[in-house]
C-alpha cells in the first residue's frame, strides 16, 4: 500500500509511531511521512535543523517531509500554542502541494495537539483517501488534567472541534480502553473504533553495546524513563526521595528532559535530595542498557480523570524488560501493572504511598523481584507482540483503502465487529 502518516513528532524525535513506521517499510509499503522539524522535548530544534531545512530526508526506507513550524521552547502556554498552530496551519497548506502521489491510506498519529489531523482530513478530501486516526492523547481531558486550560468556553469549542475530527476520520483506533470510552462519548456510535496498543521498539544490540553509557551510582537504583512534565507528577517523586533520604543506597535516577527539568532541578537544590539524580536524554538504542541496570523501574502519572484511562506507552517497554514496575499512576495503567503480577501499583499523587511501594520492593528478596520482572516479560510478549500487531494494522489500514475514503462514500457497516 501506498500510505502517509501525518505526525507532528518523528525520528529523531523518541515517539512510537518511529518504530510503526520503520514496521510498516519493513513489510514492503510505500511510506511518506508529514512531519515537522524535531524539537521536543528540549524546546529547540535537534542539530542540523532548522527552518532552512532539510525539508525532505529519507529514514527507514520512508520518504519524509519536514514542515516549518515554531518550537515549542520551554512550554509556555503561549509558546507552546504557536508550536501547535504553526504545524497544523503550516502542514495544512503546504500537504496538498508535496509530492505524495496517489494515497491507500492516511495514518494520523494524534499525540498531542489534537489539531494535527486537520492536514490530514484536508489531505483525505483532497486525495479521496481514508484516514486513520491513531488517539494517543485525549483532548479535550489532557487540557485540563494538566492544567493547560481552564476555560468552560475555551474547553467547549476544543470538545467541538475533536468531534469534528472523530466523525471524519473513517477508522479511530485507541491505545487504551478507557481511550475508547471517551471517544465514544463524544462522537456517539457513528465512528468505528478499534483497540490498538504501543508496543516496545525493536533495538540494534550492535550499537547498544557500541555506545558510550554514563556511569550510575551504586546501591538500589530506581529508574524513571520519559518525559520531565506536568503530567508526570515529579512533586510526588521528589516528596518520596525526600521520605526515604535515610536509606542513602536508594538512588533515584531520571532518564529524560521536558519542560518541568529546570523545576526539578530547583527542587532538588532547595531539599539537598544528593540521592536523585537527573541524567539527560539518551537515544532510545540505549534503553535496554540502562534497564537492565535498575532495580525497579517507576512510572508516574497525575491523580487526574484523563489519566486513569491512559497507558502510558514506556509501560510495555518496562514489561519487556524484565524489570519489576514501580507504579504511581491511576486507572488503567495501575491495573494492567496488577493484572500482570509484575510490580507494585500505589496510590496516584501521594508521596507517602509510593515511598512505601519503593521502600517494600528494596526490602523484598531479590528472588521476588526477579520473578515480577519474568512475569512482567510474560505478559508482555502473550499481549503486545510487534509482528501481531503490524499484522492487524495492516488489515485495517488495507480495509478502510478498499472501501475508500469517506468523502467517496465509506461504507459503515462494518461498525463495532470484533477486533482482528
Amino acid at each position: 500500500m501506498k500510505i502517509v502518516v501525518v505526525t507532528q513528532y518523528f525520528w529523531p524525535e523518541n515517539f512510537h509511531i518511529n518504530e510503526v513506521v520503520r514496521g510498516l517499510t519493513e513489510r514492503g509499503h510505500k511510506v511518506t511521512v508529514i512531519t515537522g522539524f524535531p524539537n521536543y522535548p528540549h524546546g529547540h530544534f535537534f542539530k542540523g535543523y532548522g527552518l532552512n531545512g532539510p525539508f525532505r530526508e529519507t529514514h527507514d526506507g520512508a520518504r519524509v517531509f519536514r514542515i516549518p513550524i515554531i518550537p515549542r521552547g520551554r512550554g509556555g502556554g503561549l509558546r507552546l500554542a504557536l508550536n501547535y498552530a504553526s504545524f497544523s496551519i503550516a502542514a495544512s497548506a503546504l500537504a496538498p502541494f508535496l509530492q505524495v502521489g496517489s494515497i491507500d491510506a492516511i495514518l494520523v498519529y494524534q499525540a498531542s495537539p489534537v489539531t494535527v489531523a486537520i492536514p490530514a482530513l484536508i489531505l483525505s478530501r483532497l486525495k479521496h483517501a481514508p484516514a486513520v486516526l491513531w488517539v494517543q492523547d485525549l483532548w479535550p481531558e489532557s487540557l485540563v488534567a494538566t492544567g493547560t486550560v481552564s476555560s468552560a468556553t475555551v474547553l467547549a469549542w476544543v470538545e467541538r472541534l475533536v468531534r469534528y475530527i472523530y466523525l471524519h476520520s473513517d477508522l479511530v483506533l485507541t491505545k487504551s480502553y478507557g481511550f475508547e470510552k471517551q471517544v465514544r462519548r463524544i462522537a456517539g456510535s457513528k465512528p468505528t473504533v478499534r483497540y490498538f496498543p504501543d508496543w516496545a521498539g525493536s533495538v540494534n544490540p550492535a550499537a547498544t553495546t557500541q555506545r558510550q553509557f554514563v556511569d550510575l551510582p551504586r546501591g538500589f537504583r530506581i529508574l524513571f524513563a520519559g518525559n520531565i512534565g506536568v503530567a508526570q507528577d515529579f512533586e510526588t517523586i521528589l516528596g518520596a526521595a525526600e521520605l526515604l533520604r535515610d536509606h542513602a543506597d536508594i538512588n533515584w535516577l531520571v532518564l529524560g528532559d521536558g519542560s518541568q527539568r529546570t523545576w526539578v532541578e530547583g527542587r532538588i537544590r532547595s531539599a539537598r535530595l544528593s540521592s536523585v539524580h537527573l541524567l539527560g536524554q539518551h537515544p532510545p538504542e540505549t534503553m535496554p542498557y540502562y534497564f537492565g541496570q535498575a532495580d525497579v523501574l517507576l512510572v508516574t502519572l497525575k491523580n487526574e480523570g484523563a489519566f486513569a484511562l491512559t497507558v502510558p506507552g514506556k509501560l510495555r517497554a518496562y514489561l519487556a524488560s524484565g524489570r519489576p514496575i514501580v507504579a504511581a499512576l491511576p486507572g488503567e495503567g495501575a491495573d494492567l501493572v496488577r493484572q500482570a503480577a509484575a510490580g507494585v501499583a500505589c496510590e496516584p499523587g501521594n508521596a507517602e504511598s509510593l515511598a512505601r511501594a519503593v521502600l517494600s520492593l528494596y526490602e523484598a528478596p531479590i528472588e521476588e523481584r526477579l520473578a515480577m520482572g519474568a512475569r512482567g516479560l510474560a505478559f508482555y510478549k502473550e499481549n503486545y507482540d510487534r509482528d501481531v500487531l503490524l499484522t492487524r494494522l495492516e488489515s485495517w489500514l488495507s480495509e478502510v483503502a478498499q472501501k475508500g475514503s469517506r468523502a467517496d462514500g465509506y461504507s459503515r457497516s462494518s461498525e463495532n465487529r470484533p477486533y482482528a
